[in-house]
């Protein structure tokens, strides 16, 4: 199963796909036109690998923020966040690299109040400095036990596309379809001070699946 917003990419890749496949056919030698074919393929192979959307079967949870994303677990600690708590806060970072499911899920239900798309810079995605500067969206979740929950999807080095569809005043679902980040990125989520975090630093999580911290 794909997302979504790979069927344009894939369609177009699959059309030069075919069209290379031809072309080495007609120009170059059956030696070498093996390997360029298999090239081709493999290339062909990743773009579908990065628009895959495995199905999630969430365990609905109030007292959970689960992970929104697929990838590893690279910062943990203790931050002032600016834009709209303007207080302490703990962060949780996970990296995806360009093998990692890029689809963004929800960490908990409830009501979207605030959604802000940012313009920014492209430095690699875990750069200290990305969470401010780099390209993102800043979504927060007012849920019934946590009260309101802050998610950032951050653009990479090689993200040139953030999607986000929280919308103000949405109910939304843990663990459902909130967006998607194309090439490289990173998840930043800000909780509680009181939130007890259930990941450590360098473990691998999957988004809609494991809970980054409970009441």
């Amino acid at each position: 199963m794909f997302h979504k917003e790979g069927t344009k990419i894939i369609f177009i890749s699959a059309v030069i796909t075919m069209g290379l496949f031809f072309l080495i056919d007609a120009l170059v030698s059956i030696d070498l036109s093996i390997v360029l074919e298999i090239i081709v393929l493999m290339f062909f192979l990743l773009i579908l690998q990065f628009f895959r959307n495995p199905k999630r079967n969430t365990p609905l949870s109030l007292d959970h923020i689960i992970s929104s994303v697929d990838g590893k677990v690279v910062v943990i600690e203790e931050v002032e966040e600016k834009e709209y708590f303007k207080d302490k806060r703990r962060m949780v970072s996970v990296f995806m690299s360009p093998l990692n499911v890029h689809v963004t899920r929800y960490p908990i239900s409830g009501k979207v109040v605030y959604s802000k798309y940012h313009p920014g810079k492209y430095l690699v995605a875990w750069h200290p400095k990305a969470s401010e500067e780099n390209e993102r969206t800043t979504i927060v979740i007012e849920s019934e036990r946590f009260g309101k929950i802050m998610y950032r999807q951050i653009a990479g080095a090689l993200a040139k596309r953030i999607v986000n569809y929280a919308k103000e005043g949405n109910i939304v679902v843990q663990g459902a379809d909130a967006g998607f980040i194309k090439f490289g990125s990173r998840v930043d989520i800000y909780l509680p001070l009181s939130a007890k975090i259930k990941v450590t630093l360098g473990q691998k999580v999957k988004g809609g699946i494991d809970v980054i911290a409970e009441i």
